[in-house]
Protein backbone atom coordinates (compact mmCIF):
# COMPACT_ATOMS: atom_id res chain seq x y z
CA UNK A 1 0.00 0.00 0.00
CA UNK A 2 2.87 2.39 0.88
CA UNK A 3 4.54 1.62 -2.47
CA UNK A 4 1.33 2.41 -4.36
CA UNK A 5 0.79 5.63 -2.37
CA UNK A 6 4.31 6.81 -3.21
CA UNK A 7 3.75 5.89 -6.87
CA UNK A 8 0.50 7.90 -6.95
CA UNK A 9 2.24 10.90 -5.36
CA UNK A 10 5.08 10.81 -7.89
CA UNK A 11 2.56 10.46 -10.74
CA UNK A 12 0.76 13.59 -9.57
CA UNK A 13 4.05 15.50 -9.41
CA UNK A 14 4.95 14.40 -12.94
CA UNK A 15 1.48 15.33 -14.19
CA UNK A 16 1.61 18.86 -12.79
CA UNK A 17 2.54 21.54 -15.37
CA UNK A 18 5.77 23.30 -14.23
CA UNK A 19 4.81 26.85 -15.27
CA UNK A 20 1.03 26.78 -15.25
CA UNK A 21 -1.24 26.30 -18.26
CA UNK A 22 -0.66 27.64 -21.73
CA UNK A 23 -3.39 30.04 -22.86
CA UNK A 24 -3.96 30.04 -26.59
CA UNK A 25 -5.83 32.78 -28.43
CA UNK A 26 -8.10 32.03 -31.38
CA UNK A 27 -5.32 32.47 -33.95
CA UNK A 28 -3.38 29.71 -32.17
CA UNK A 29 -6.14 27.13 -31.66
CA UNK A 30 -8.38 27.88 -34.68
CA UNK A 31 -11.74 27.11 -33.06
CA UNK A 32 -14.66 28.83 -34.77
CA UNK A 33 -17.08 29.89 -32.01
CA UNK A 34 -19.97 29.57 -34.46
CA UNK A 35 -19.46 25.79 -34.44
CA UNK A 36 -19.83 25.59 -30.66
CA UNK A 37 -23.19 24.59 -29.18
CA UNK A 38 -25.10 27.73 -28.22
CA UNK A 39 -26.47 25.82 -25.22
CA UNK A 40 -22.98 24.97 -23.97
CA UNK A 41 -22.06 28.64 -24.35
CA UNK A 42 -25.23 29.57 -22.43
CA UNK A 43 -24.26 27.27 -19.52
CA UNK A 44 -20.82 28.91 -19.35
CA UNK A 45 -22.35 32.40 -19.50
CA UNK A 46 -24.85 31.70 -16.70
CA UNK A 47 -22.16 30.22 -14.44
CA UNK A 48 -19.86 33.18 -15.17
CA UNK A 49 -22.66 35.62 -14.32
CA UNK A 50 -23.01 33.96 -10.91
CA UNK A 51 -19.30 34.25 -10.14
CA UNK A 52 -18.10 30.79 -11.24
CA UNK A 53 -15.47 29.72 -13.75
CA UNK A 54 -16.80 27.53 -16.58
CA UNK A 55 -15.26 26.01 -19.69
CA UNK A 56 -16.24 23.68 -22.52
CA UNK A 57 -13.97 20.71 -22.00
CA UNK A 58 -12.62 17.47 -23.39
CA UNK A 59 -13.67 15.78 -26.61
CA UNK A 60 -15.54 18.74 -28.06
CA UNK A 61 -12.45 20.96 -27.78
CA UNK A 62 -10.23 18.25 -29.24
CA UNK A 63 -12.55 17.67 -32.21
CA UNK A 64 -13.04 21.37 -32.93
CA UNK A 65 -9.26 21.91 -33.06
CA UNK A 66 -8.73 19.09 -35.58
CA UNK A 67 -11.76 20.07 -37.70
CA UNK A 68 -14.24 17.37 -36.66
CA UNK A 69 -17.86 17.97 -35.64
CA UNK A 70 -18.31 17.16 -31.91
CA UNK A 71 -21.08 14.73 -30.99
CA UNK A 72 -21.77 16.52 -27.73
CA UNK A 73 -20.52 19.31 -25.51
CA UNK A 74 -19.50 19.05 -21.85
CA UNK A 75 -18.79 21.84 -19.39
CA UNK A 76 -16.42 21.87 -16.40
CA UNK A 77 -16.73 24.41 -13.59
CA UNK A 78 -15.67 25.21 -10.03
CA UNK A 79 -19.35 25.29 -9.01
CA UNK A 80 -20.60 22.22 -7.13
CA UNK A 81 -23.60 20.19 -8.39
CA UNK A 82 -25.73 21.73 -5.63
CA UNK A 83 -24.73 25.23 -6.82
CA UNK A 84 -25.26 24.44 -10.52
CA UNK A 85 -28.72 22.88 -10.43
CA UNK A 86 -30.76 25.91 -9.16
CA UNK A 87 -29.33 28.14 -11.91
CA UNK A 88 -31.16 26.31 -14.71
CA UNK A 89 -34.84 25.60 -15.25
CA UNK A 90 -34.27 22.02 -16.41
CA UNK A 91 -31.33 20.46 -14.60
CA UNK A 92 -30.84 17.31 -12.55
CA UNK A 93 -27.99 15.85 -10.52
CA UNK A 94 -26.99 12.35 -11.66
CA UNK A 95 -24.26 9.79 -11.03
CA UNK A 96 -22.97 7.68 -8.18
CA UNK A 97 -19.28 7.31 -8.98
CA UNK A 98 -19.03 10.86 -10.38
CA UNK A 99 -21.80 13.25 -9.37
CA UNK A 100 -22.59 15.81 -12.07
CA UNK A 101 -25.45 17.84 -13.52
CA UNK A 102 -27.38 17.35 -16.74
CA UNK A 103 -28.65 20.69 -18.01
CA UNK A 104 -31.40 20.05 -20.57
CA UNK A 105 -32.22 22.29 -23.55
CA UNK A 106 -34.86 20.54 -25.67
CA UNK A 107 -33.12 17.55 -27.27
CA UNK A 108 -29.63 18.64 -26.17
CA UNK A 109 -28.13 17.76 -22.79
CA UNK A 110 -25.08 19.67 -21.55
CA UNK A 111 -23.21 17.50 -19.06
CA UNK A 112 -21.78 19.85 -16.44
CA UNK A 113 -19.21 18.58 -13.95
CA UNK A 114 -17.35 20.11 -11.03
CA UNK A 115 -13.53 20.23 -11.16
CA UNK A 116 -12.22 16.97 -9.66
CA UNK A 117 -9.18 16.16 -7.58
CA UNK A 118 -6.79 13.43 -8.84
CA UNK A 119 -6.73 10.01 -7.19
CA UNK A 120 -5.45 10.32 -3.62
CA UNK A 121 -5.53 6.65 -2.70
CA UNK A 122 -8.56 7.24 -0.45
CA UNK A 123 -11.22 6.55 -3.08
CA UNK A 124 -13.30 3.39 -2.91
CA UNK A 125 -11.76 0.80 -5.26
CA UNK A 126 -12.18 -2.87 -6.12
CA UNK A 127 -9.45 -5.46 -5.49
CA UNK A 128 -7.85 -4.65 -8.87
CA UNK A 129 -7.52 -0.91 -8.18
CA UNK A 130 -10.49 0.29 -10.30
CA UNK A 131 -12.09 3.36 -8.72
CA UNK A 132 -15.72 2.69 -7.77
CA UNK A 133 -16.69 6.00 -6.17
CA UNK A 134 -14.97 9.36 -6.39
CA UNK A 135 -16.60 12.69 -5.61
CA UNK A 136 -13.58 14.65 -4.41
CA UNK A 137 -13.77 18.15 -5.86
CA UNK A 138 -10.58 20.00 -6.74
CA UNK A 139 -9.02 22.94 -8.56
CA UNK A 140 -8.88 23.61 -12.29
CA UNK A 141 -5.27 22.38 -12.40
CA UNK A 142 -6.18 19.20 -10.47
CA UNK A 143 -9.09 18.57 -12.82
CA UNK A 144 -6.73 18.71 -15.81
CA UNK A 145 -4.30 16.31 -14.10
CA UNK A 146 -6.98 13.69 -13.47
CA UNK A 147 -8.15 13.57 -17.09
CA UNK A 148 -6.90 10.59 -19.05
CA UNK A 149 -5.11 11.86 -22.17
CA UNK A 150 -3.39 15.17 -22.86
CA UNK A 151 -5.60 15.69 -25.92
CA UNK A 152 -8.69 15.42 -23.71
CA UNK A 153 -7.42 17.84 -21.04
CA UNK A 154 -8.21 20.97 -23.03
CA UNK A 155 -10.55 23.74 -21.83
CA UNK A 156 -12.24 26.30 -24.08
CA UNK A 157 -13.50 29.58 -22.72
CA UNK A 158 -16.25 30.64 -25.17
CA UNK A 159 -16.41 34.14 -23.72
CA UNK A 160 -12.71 34.94 -24.21
CA UNK A 161 -12.40 32.43 -27.10
CA UNK A 162 -9.32 31.06 -25.37
CA UNK A 163 -8.03 27.48 -24.96
CA UNK A 164 -6.40 26.59 -21.64
CA UNK A 165 -3.86 23.77 -22.06
CA UNK A 166 -2.19 22.31 -18.96
CA UNK A 167 -0.44 19.31 -20.56
CA UNK A 168 0.66 20.28 -24.09
CA UNK A 169 -2.46 18.68 -25.50
CA UNK A 170 -2.64 21.05 -28.47
CA UNK A 171 0.96 20.18 -29.41
CA UNK A 172 0.14 16.47 -29.11
CA UNK A 173 -2.88 16.99 -31.37
CA UNK A 174 -0.77 18.73 -33.98
CA UNK A 175 1.91 16.02 -33.75
CA UNK A 176 -0.73 13.24 -33.77
CA UNK A 177 0.43 11.71 -30.46
CA UNK A 178 -1.82 10.00 -27.91
CA UNK A 179 -0.25 10.36 -24.48
CA UNK A 180 -1.51 9.50 -20.99
CA UNK A 181 -1.31 12.08 -18.21
CA UNK A 182 0.65 10.73 -15.24
CA UNK A 183 1.87 7.15 -14.83
CA UNK A 184 0.06 5.02 -17.46
CA UNK A 185 -0.04 1.80 -15.41
CA UNK A 186 -1.54 3.61 -12.42
CA UNK A 187 -4.11 5.32 -14.62
CA UNK A 188 -5.07 2.04 -16.33
CA UNK A 189 -5.53 0.30 -12.99
CA UNK A 190 -7.77 3.15 -11.79
CA UNK A 191 -9.91 2.76 -14.92
CA UNK A 192 -9.09 -0.01 -17.46
CA UNK A 193 -11.39 1.63 -20.03
CA UNK A 194 -8.58 4.15 -20.57
CA UNK A 195 -6.70 1.49 -22.53
CA UNK A 196 -9.59 1.27 -24.98
CA UNK A 197 -9.81 5.04 -25.22
CA UNK A 198 -6.12 5.38 -26.03
CA UNK A 199 -6.46 2.90 -28.90
CA UNK A 200 -9.70 4.46 -30.16
CA UNK A 201 -8.34 7.98 -30.31
CA UNK A 202 -5.17 6.79 -32.01
CA UNK A 203 -7.30 5.17 -34.73
CA UNK A 204 -9.75 8.08 -34.97
CA UNK A 205 -7.03 10.73 -35.27
CA UNK A 206 -4.56 8.72 -37.32
CA UNK A 207 -2.14 9.13 -34.43
CA UNK A 208 0.57 7.06 -32.80
CA UNK A 209 0.46 6.09 -29.15
CA UNK A 210 3.32 7.43 -27.06
CA UNK A 211 5.55 4.39 -26.14
CA UNK A 212 5.23 4.76 -22.33
CA UNK A 213 1.45 5.00 -22.79
CA UNK A 214 1.32 1.91 -25.02
CA UNK A 215 3.82 -0.33 -23.24
CA UNK A 216 1.66 -1.50 -20.24
CA UNK A 217 -1.49 -2.23 -22.25
CA UNK A 218 -0.70 -5.81 -23.30
CA UNK A 219 0.35 -6.72 -19.76
CA UNK A 220 -2.77 -5.13 -18.19
CA UNK A 221 -5.30 -6.18 -20.88
CA UNK A 222 -6.92 -8.69 -18.50
CA UNK A 223 -8.20 -5.84 -16.31
CA UNK A 224 -10.94 -5.23 -18.90
CA UNK A 225 -12.63 -8.38 -17.60
CA UNK A 226 -13.45 -6.55 -14.35
CA UNK A 227 -15.20 -3.62 -16.05
CA UNK A 228 -19.03 -3.87 -15.79
CA UNK A 229 -20.61 -5.54 -18.83
CA UNK A 230 -22.75 -2.48 -19.62
CA UNK A 231 -19.66 -0.28 -19.79
CA UNK A 232 -17.83 -2.88 -21.92
CA UNK A 233 -20.76 -2.80 -24.36
CA UNK A 234 -20.78 1.02 -24.50
CA UNK A 235 -17.04 1.17 -25.15
CA UNK A 236 -17.24 -1.57 -27.80
CA UNK A 237 -19.90 0.44 -29.65
CA UNK A 238 -17.71 3.54 -29.50
CA UNK A 239 -14.84 1.57 -31.02
CA UNK A 240 -17.05 0.25 -33.81
CA UNK A 241 -18.73 3.59 -34.55
CA UNK A 242 -15.77 5.98 -34.41
CA UNK A 243 -15.38 5.89 -38.20
CA UNK A 244 -12.23 3.72 -38.06
CA UNK A 245 -13.62 0.43 -36.79
CA UNK A 246 -11.24 -1.96 -38.54
CA UNK A 247 -8.18 -0.05 -37.34
CA UNK A 248 -9.59 -0.29 -33.80
CA UNK A 249 -10.12 -4.06 -34.08
CA UNK A 250 -6.60 -4.64 -35.34
CA UNK A 251 -5.12 -2.55 -32.54
CA UNK A 252 -7.25 -4.39 -29.99
CA UNK A 253 -5.98 -7.74 -31.28
CA UNK A 254 -2.35 -6.62 -31.23
CA UNK A 255 -2.76 -5.48 -27.64
CA UNK A 256 -4.54 -8.64 -26.48
CA UNK A 257 -7.66 -6.69 -25.50
CA UNK A 258 -10.07 -8.72 -27.65
CA UNK A 259 -9.58 -11.76 -25.40
CA UNK A 260 -11.65 -10.18 -22.64
CA UNK A 261 -13.70 -7.68 -24.65
CA UNK A 262 -14.69 -9.55 -27.86
CA UNK A 263 -13.13 -13.04 -27.68
CA UNK A 264 -14.95 -14.32 -30.79
CA UNK A 265 -13.15 -11.74 -32.96
CA UNK A 266 -9.89 -13.70 -32.76
CA UNK A 267 -11.67 -16.84 -33.91
CA UNK A 268 -13.48 -15.00 -36.74
CA UNK A 269 -10.24 -13.48 -38.04
CA UNK A 270 -8.65 -16.94 -38.12
CA UNK A 271 -11.46 -18.30 -40.32
CA UNK A 272 -10.77 -18.30 -44.07
CA UNK A 273 -12.15 -15.05 -45.45
CA UNK A 274 -13.32 -13.97 -42.00
CA UNK A 275 -11.17 -10.87 -41.72
CA UNK A 276 -11.99 -9.79 -45.29
CA UNK A 277 -15.73 -10.12 -44.65
CA UNK A 278 -15.55 -8.06 -41.45
CA UNK A 279 -13.45 -5.40 -43.19
CA UNK A 280 -16.03 -4.98 -45.98
CA UNK A 281 -18.90 -4.73 -43.48
CA UNK A 282 -17.10 -2.26 -41.24
CA UNK A 283 -15.92 -0.11 -44.14
CA UNK A 284 -19.57 0.45 -45.02
CA UNK A 285 -20.33 1.25 -41.38
CA UNK A 286 -17.46 3.74 -41.32
CA UNK A 287 -18.85 5.40 -44.45
CA UNK A 288 -22.24 5.83 -42.76
CA UNK A 289 -20.63 7.28 -39.63
CA UNK A 290 -18.58 9.79 -41.61
CA UNK A 291 -21.62 10.94 -43.56
CA UNK A 292 -23.64 11.42 -40.35
CA UNK A 293 -26.02 8.51 -40.94
CA UNK A 294 -27.22 6.29 -38.05
CA UNK A 295 -25.68 2.88 -37.38
CA UNK A 296 -27.58 -0.08 -35.94
CA UNK A 297 -25.72 -1.93 -33.13
CA UNK A 298 -27.62 -5.12 -34.00
CA UNK A 299 -26.39 -4.93 -37.60
CA UNK A 300 -22.83 -4.33 -36.42
CA UNK A 301 -22.77 -7.43 -34.23
CA UNK A 302 -24.63 -9.48 -36.83
CA UNK A 303 -21.94 -8.57 -39.37
CA UNK A 304 -19.13 -9.41 -36.96
CA UNK A 305 -20.60 -12.80 -36.07
CA UNK A 306 -21.99 -13.76 -39.47
CA UNK A 307 -19.08 -16.00 -40.53
CA UNK A 308 -19.50 -18.18 -37.44
CA UNK A 309 -23.29 -18.29 -37.81
CA UNK A 310 -23.01 -19.16 -41.49
CA UNK A 311 -20.49 -21.91 -40.74
CA UNK A 312 -22.79 -23.55 -38.17
CA UNK A 313 -25.77 -23.11 -40.48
Amino acid sequence: MLKQTIKNFVSRLLAAPPNGPERLARDKHGIDRRLVSRHAIKVCEVLNQHGFDAYIVGGAVRDLIVGLAPKDFDVATNATPAQIRPLFRRARIIGRRFQLVHVVFGQEVIETSTFRAPSSGNQETDEHGRILRDNEFGTHEEDAARRDLTINALYYDPIKEEVIDFHQGVADLKNRVVRMIGDPETRYREDPVRMLRALRFAAKLGARIDPPTEQPITRLAGLIEHVPASLQFDETLKLLTCGHAMDCLRQLRRSGLTQNLMPLIDRIFEEQGGEDFVEIALSRTDARVRSGKPVSPSFLFAALLWRLVHQRW
